[in-house]
C-alpha cells in the first residue's frame, strides 16, 4: 500500500478536522474524519508484528474536558467575567494582527479558562490528578512549535487585567513567577516582561490598548530552576568554612528569591518545559543501571531543587495556581527506560501529531528502505538505517570508550554519507537561492566518545562531503556542559559562554552561530534551542519511547516561514528534515509513492538591514478614525456695517503747565505726546489688546454654552482681519495712511470697536475626523519588522531597509525593480510583514487592508501604492479607506506629506511617481507663514523678534507640518522649536531658514537663507 504523500491535511487557524490513524491490519496509515483524540503512544520492549506501532493510551479526562470546552465556546461562553470577554473577543479578531492566533493557541486558553471560570456545573465529574503538592497543578500539553510562550503571555494578560479589574475576586492574581530549564530558554521568556515594545503582548497584540494599563500593574519575575536551589543542613555541615550558619527559613527562603514578589501572596506560577518539575515518588525503587541510572539520578535531583523550591515559597507566599507548560509532560518512573508516568493534571492536548498534521511544525522524512540488506521486525522489512543504534554491530561499536581516532562503523560510514550527500544538495540549492545562513545537520549520540570519533571521522574527510569537514563550521557539544553552565563562573565560563552563544544563535544572522553547518551534541539539544535552518537529523543512541523522539525530533523541527500553499492557500507549505536513525513507528512520517526524495525548496531570510537606516520609512500606527466637534467662530463681513471714528474726538497729545498760586504757567509747559511715546506700538499689539477685550466681553456668554475654552487664538485672527479691513474707516482719511497714528487712534477708540465687533461674531461647531493612534506604538517604522522567512521569489534589494522583496506576482516584483531604477524613489518597502494596515468597512464587518508598497520620493512625500490587475467592490472599498487614511494623515501635519495610488499595469509606475515629484523643493519659498493662536513681542527693543508658537506653514516646499511649541531668544535670535525639541524655523540677522522635517536625524536642510 502506498505511504503517506502529503502530511499537512489541517488548517493551523481551525480545528482539525481530520487526522491520519494507523491501520493495524494493514500496516498503514489513512485518513480518518475528525479531529484526534487526546493520547500518547508508548512502543514496547518487544513490538510484536500486528502491532509496529506500540501502545496507544488515551487520555480520557482531556477528552472530555475536550468536549464540554467546545459545547461551552459555542454556547458564547457562559460566565465569564467582562474582562475576560473582552480579551476573548480581542483574540478571535482575526483583522486585530496580521497573522491570527493558532487554533491550538486559542482552544489551550480557553480550557484554562472554562477550567476556572465556567460554572461549577460543567466540571462535574471531572477530577485531576495532583502529584501531591499542596498547591493546584495544571498542566498544557503543546508540541513543538505551536507557541506555548504566546499562550504564556495570554495567560498572565487573562490573569493580570482581571486582579485590576476585580481586585476582590480571588481566583485571579496580579503576581507571576516564571520557572525555566535553563539560561537559553529565559533568555527567550524575557519576552513575557511587560517593559518597552518588543514583549509578547506588543508583538501579538495581546491586550485591547484599552486594558493595556491594567496589564502594566502586574509584576513578573522569571529565574532558572537553579535559582531556586538551596544549602541544606548536611552540606552546610560539610563545609570547611567558619560560617555554620543553619538553613535558611521558609520566609527567607522566599525572601531571597521572589524578592519584590515575595511582598504578596497568591503567587502565579508558570513552569515552562515543566517535565523536568516532577515530584520524586520515594518509595520506588530504581531499576535502571550505568548510564541510564546516573541520569536518572541527575534529573531527580534537578526536579528536587524544582518541586522543593516551590513548595518553599507556597508555605509562605501562596501559590495560587501552578500552569505546567511542555510537549512532553512525563516523569521517568526510574524502572526501565521505556515507561514514564504521564502527569495525572493535564487539561489541554495539542501533540506533535496534530502539529505536523496542521503543518505547525516541519514534516519529517525517514528511511522506509535501501538497496542493501534489510532486517524484519516482526512481519515488517525495514531498512537498517531506520533504527541505526538497533543494530547489533552499532550497537556494540558505540556503546563501548574509544579514542577518536578509531573509524566509526562501515554502517554508519554509510549512513552519513548518504545523508550528508543529500545535505550537499540542499547546501547547493540554499546557496544559489542566495540564503545567508547554512542548512543544519545535527547528529545525537549516546556519549562523548561517539561524539568526538563522529567529529573526527568529518574532519578526516571519511565521510565525502567538503562542505562538512571544515572545523570552524563544525561544531560538538554536550548538552551536560551546556547545563553547568548555569552556574560556573570566571574564566572558564566566559570561554563557554562563547560555546554556548554560538550553539544558540545557528542559523541566526550576524550571530556567532550564522555559518554552523554541522552540530554534533552529546545527549539532548536543551530546550529552547530553536534553530531554524535544521533539515538533517541523526539519531545515534537507544530510542524506546515517544518521549525521547519528540524530544530529540523536536529540536529540528521548528519552520523557517509559513508560506501557503498554491493549491490549497488555507494549508502552510510543507518543509521536511530528513531523519536517519530515530524510529517514527509511532509517528505519520511522509514518502512517496515510489520512494523517490520530494525535494525540499530553499527558504530566503527577510530581516532588516540596519546599515541602511537611512533608508527606514515611518508611519502613524492608527487603528480607527474618530469624529472631533471643534467651536468656530466666524464674523459674516456682509452684515457687518461700517465703524467710522473720528479722529477730532481722539485726543493724541494734551499740554501740562504747573499750578503757580492757582494759576497755569503756560511758559513751563511740559507735553504728553501719543505719537512719539507710542512709536514702538506695532499693530501685533493692537490686535491682542483688541480680542482680549472682545474675550473678556463674551466669555460669560460662552460659559454659560460651554464653548469658552481654545477661542482666545481664533479671537486673534478675527480681530486681526477686521481691524485691517475696509470695515473700519478714519477720518480725516490722513490717519488711515499714518501707520503710527491710526494703531494709536484704534487702540484709543478700543472700547467703540469692542462694542461694535462683539454684536457680529457667532460661534458654531465644526466635524473633524483625527486619528486615534496605538498607544503602545503610536509610530512605527521598517526598522520594527521581525525577521521572517519564505520560500517566495524574493528580489535582493538596495534602496530600501528591508534585505528583498518576497514577491506575490510577476508584476509585483516587476514593479519592485521599477522602483529600485526609478530616480525620484528615494526608498521603498514590501508592505510583508511590517503591520501597516488600514482599516475599512465591507458589507459591515470592519477589516484591515495591508497596501503593496510604501514609497518615499525625492521630494520627501511618501507614497502607498497598491498593484491590482482589476477593481472589484471590496478594493473599491480599501481605496475609499486608503484616501481617508492619506487626507486625515496629511491634515494632522505631523507626519509629511502623502500620497496613495493604484498600479495596474507596470508600465504606469513611473508615470504615478512622476506625478507626486511635480512639486519640488525650492531654496526660496514663495511664502512663508507662521500661523498660531499666541503671538507676542520680545521687551528687547534693539532686537525686535517674533516669538513664534503654531504651526509653519511653507506652500511652495510643502512643509506644512512642523508644530512649534515654543520658542528661544538670543541675541538678534528667535527659533522656533518643535516639540521634539528639533529647530523647525529660524529668525536671525533679518533671515528666515526653514528646516525640513525629514532631515532632523541627519542634521538640518536649509531651504531659505
Amino acid at each position: 500500500m502506498a505511504g503517506i504523500t502529503h502530511l499537512i491535511i489541517n488548517s493551523a487557524y481551525k480545528e482539525p478536522q481530520q487526522h491520519w490513524e494507523y491501520d493495524i491490519v494493514n500496516q498503514s496509515f489513512y485518513l480518518k474524519d475528525g479531529r484526534r483524540d487526546a493520547g500518547y503512544i508508548v512502543a514496547s520492549q518487544e513490538q510484536s508484528g500486528s502491532n509496529q506501532q506500540g501502545r496507544f493510551i488515551p487520555l480520557p479526562v482531556v477528552n472530555e474536558i475536550r468536549k464540554r470546552v467546545k459545547a461551552w465556546r459555542e454556547n458564547n461562553y457562559p460566565g465569564i467575567t467582562g474582562i475576560t470577554r473582552k480579551l476573548l473577543e480581542h483574540w478571535h479578531n482575526e483583522d486585530q494582527r496580521t497573522y491570527p492566533f493558532y487554533f491550538c493557541q486559542l482552544d489551550a486558553m480557553e480550557t484554562l479558562i472554562w477550567w476556572t471560570e465556567a460554572p461549577a456545573t460543567e466540571r462535574v465529574g471531572i477530577k485531576l490528578q495532583g502529584d501531591g503538592s499542596e498547591f493546584q497543578r495544571i498542566c498544557t500539553k503543546m508540541c513543538t512549535g505551536s507557541g506555548k510562550t504566546t499562550v504564556m503571555a495570554m495567560l498572565i494578560a487573562w490573569m493580570v487585567c482581571n486582579k485590576v479589574a476585580y481586585p476582590q475576586d480571588k481566583r485571579f492574581t496580579k503576581y507571576v513567577f516564571v520557572v525555566t530549564p535553563g539560561l537559553t530558554v529565559k533568555k527567550r521568556l524575557a519576552s513575557l516582561m511587560f517593559g518597552g515594545t518588543a514583549n509578547e503582548y506588543v508583538s501579538f497584540n495581546i491586550v485591547p490598548s484599552s486594558l493595556m494599563q491594567y496589564l502594566r500593574q502586574g509584576i513578573i519575575k522569571i529565574e532558572n530552576w537553579q535559582y531556586l536551589s538551596w544549602e541544606t543542613q548536611e552540606q552546610i555541615d560539610k563545609k570547611k568554612s567558619v560560617d555554620k550558619r543553619p538553613p535558611k527559613s521558609d520566609k527567607a527562603y522566599a525572601r531571597g528569591v521572589l524578592q519584590e514578589l515575595s511582598r504578596y501572596n497568591n503567587i502565579l506560577v508558570i513552569n515552562d518545559e515543566a517535565h523536568h518539575a516532577w515530584r520524586v515518588n520515594t518509595e520506588v525503587k530504581i531499576g535502571l543501571k550505568g548510564q541510564d541510572k546516573k541520569d536518572y539520578l541527575e534529573n531527580e535531583a534537578q526536579a528536587t531543587v524544582w518541586i522543593g523550591g516551590l513548595d518553599r515559597i507556597n508555605r509562605v507566599n501562596r501559590i495560587l495556581t501552578c500552569y505546567d507548560f511542555t510537549a512532553t509532560p512525563f516523569a521517568p518512573s526510574g524502572k526501565r527506560n521505556d515507561e514514564e508516568a504521564l502527569f495525572g493534571w493535564i487539561i489541554s492536548d495539542f501533540g506533535l501529531n496534530d502539529g505536523i498534521e496542521s503543518g505547525l511544525v516541519k514534516t519529517p522524512r525517514v528511511v522506509v528502505r535501501d538497496d542493501g540488506e534489510q532486517v524484519i521486525e516482526g512481519k515488517t522489512i525495514k531498512s537498517k538505517l531506520y533504527h541505526l543504534y538497533r543494530d547489533e554491530e552499532v550497537q556494540a561499536n558505540l556503546s563501548r570508550p574509544a579514542k577518536p581516532e578509531e573509524p566509526l562503523p562501515d554502517l554508519l560510514n554509510q549512513a552519513y554519507y548518504l545523508l550528508g550527500k543529500d545535505w550537499q544538495v540542499t547546501y547547493e540549492a540554499w546557496k544559489k537561492a542566495g540564503a545567508k545562513t547554512p542548512p543544519v545537520m545535527i547528529t545525537v549520540a549516546n556519549r562523548t566518545e561517539t561524539a568526538a570519533r563522529i567529529k573526527a571521522a568529518f574532519l578526516r574527510g571519511d565521510i565525502n562531503v567538503p562542505e562538512l569537514t571544515d572545523p570552524k563550521y563544525l561544531i560538538q557539544i554536550d548538552s551536560k556542559m551546556l547545563k553547568s553552565l548555569e552556574t560556573v563562573s570566571g574564566s572558564k565560563k566566559d570561554k563557554e559562554d562563547e560555546l554556548r552563544e554560538i550553539v544558540d544563535t545557528v542559523g541566526k544572522v550576524g550571530k556567532p552561530g550564522q555559518d554552523i553547518r554541522k552540530v554534533i551534541s552529546v545527549g539532548m539539544l536543551s530546550e529552547g534551542w530553536d534553530a531554524r535552518t535544521v533539515t538533517h537529523i541523526m539519531g545515534l543512541r537507544a530510542f524506546s519511547s515517544q518521549l525521547l523522539c519528540e524530544q530529540v525530533v523536536g529540536r529540528g523541527l521548528r519552520r523557517t516561514s509559513y508560506d501557503r500553499q498554491e493549491a490549497n492557500p488555507e494549508l502552510f507549505a510543507p518543509e521536511y528534515v530528513n531523519i536517519f536513525g530515530i524510529p517514527f513507528s509511532f509517528l505519520p512520517h511522509e514518502e512517496d509513492d515510489d520512494g523517490k526524495d520530494i525535494p525540499d525548496k530553499p527558504r530566503t531570510q527577510i530581516s532588516v538591514i540596519q546599515e541602511r537606516k537611512n533608508y527606514e520609512i515611518s508611519w502613524p500606527n492608527i487603528v480607527r478614525f474618530d469624529t472631533e466637534y471643534k467651536q468656530n467662530l466666524t464674523i459674516d463681513y456682509t452684515d457687518i456695517p461700517e465703524l467710522v471714528l473720528n479722529a477730532t474726538d481722539t485726543r493724541l497729545s494734551a499740554d501740562l503747565a504747573p499750578i503757580v498760586n492757582g494759576q497755569t504757567d503756560i511758559t513751563k509747559l511740559m507735553t504728553i505726546d501719543l505719537e512719539k511715546l507710542e512709536a514702538e506700538l506695532r499693530m501685533q499689539t493692537v490686535v491682542f489688546k483688541a480680542a482680549g477685550n472682545v474675550f473678556d466681553q463674551l466669555k460669560d456668554e460662552w460659559a454659560k454654552s460651554g464653548t469658552r475654552g481654545g477661542l482666545l487664538g481664533k479671537l486673534v485672527k478675527l480681530t486681526e482681519a477686521f481691524l485691517q479691513s475696509d470695515k473700519i474707516r478714519i477720518e480725516p482719511e490722513l490717519f488711515m495712511v499714518d501707520g503710527l497714528r491710526k494703531r494709536i487712534l484704534l487702540m484709543m477708540n478700543m472700547t467703540k470697536i469692542i462694542q461694535h465687533l462683539c454684536k457680529y461674531i457667532t460661534d458654531s461647531w465644526t466635524e473633524k475626523i483625527v486619528p486615534v493612534y496605538d498607544p503602545l506604538k503610536p509610530v512605527m517604522s521598517t526598522g520594527d519588522m521581525i525577521t521572517w522567512f519564505t520560500t517566495k521569489a524574493c528580489l535582493t534589494t538596495i534602496k530600501s531597509h528591508i534585505s528583498h522583496v518576497a514577491c506575490d506576482s510577476q508584476m509585483e516584483a516587476t514593479e519592485a525593480t521599477i522602483l529600485e531604477r526609478n530616480t525620484h524613489v528615494t526608498a521603498y518597502a514590501k508592505n510583508d510583514h511590517l503591520d501597516f494596515k488600514i482599516p475599512y468597512l465591507f458589507n459591515g464587518a470592519l477589516l484591515n487592508y495591508i497596501p503593496d508598497f510604501l514609497i518615499r520620493l525625492d521630494n520627501g512625500h511618501l507614497l502607498v501604492l497598491e498593484t491590482k490587475g482589476k477593481m472589484r467592490p471590496k478594493d473599491v472599498a480599501k481605496r475609499e479607506a486608503l484616501t481617508k487614511w492619506v487626507e486625515v494623515v496629511n491634515s494632522t501635519k505631523e507626519f509629511g506629506i502623502w500620497h496613495n495610488d493604484i498600479s495596474f499595469n507596470t508600465a504606469d509606475v513611473d508615470g504615478i511617481i512622476e506625478k507626486y515629484c511635480s512639486k519640488k523643493k525650492t531654496k526660496r519659498p514663495s511664502q512663508v507663514a507662521v500661523m498660531g493662536e499666541l503671538f507676542t513681542e520680545t521687551d528687547d527693543s534693539k532686537y525686535k523678534s517674533m516669538a513664534i508658537f503654531g504651526e509653519l506653514f511653507d506652500e511652495s516646499s510643502g512643509i506644512k507640518n512642523r508644530k512649534v511649541v515654543h520658542s528661544k531668544f538670543g541675541p538678534g535670535v528667535v527659533e522656533g522649536v518643535d516639540e521634539h525639541n528639533n529647530i523647525a524655523i529660524r529668525f536671525e540677522d533679518g533671515k528666515v531658514r526653514l528646516f525640513e522635517e525629514s532631515a532632523i536625524s541627519k542634521g538640518f536642510i536649509k531651504l531659505e537663507e
